[in-house]
């Protein structure tokens, strides 16, 4: 559980920032949307650090199943595009993907 309290609000933090530079560049929106936007990204940066993983690459490809549904979650909320079928099971096999690695047994050195 506390799993996903670390990367459920760090995807959306990403996303979030990620998506001011996307308004930005892409929408036309005004360069003062980059202040938000670093600052969620700085948000989503702090909160992969308290990860349970036991280094930085496996936290960062746990947190890579997350972020792919976080992505389509941000899609069908904010953008209107519901996720289909594909992207459902495309999804599904990532955060089983993210699970192994999180709960894979695992000699310790």
């Amino acid at each position: 559980m506390l799993t996903a309290a670390i990367y459920i609000p760090a995807a959306f933090a990403e996303i979030g920032g990620c998506f001011c530079f996307w308004a930005w560049m892409r929408l036309g929106r005004s360069p003062l949307v980059l202040v938000p936007g670093c600052l969620s990204l700085v948000l989503f940066a702090w909160l992969l650090t308290f990860s349970p993983a036991d280094n930085a690459g496996r936290a960062y490809a746990i947190y890579g199943g997350v972020y792919i549904v976080a992505s389509l979650v941000w899609s069908w909320l904010v953008e209107g595009l519901p996720p289909d079928r594909w992207d459902m099971l495309g999804a599904a096999i990532c955060l089983a993907g993210a699970g192994l690695i999180l709960l894979a047994p695992r000699a310790h050195h």
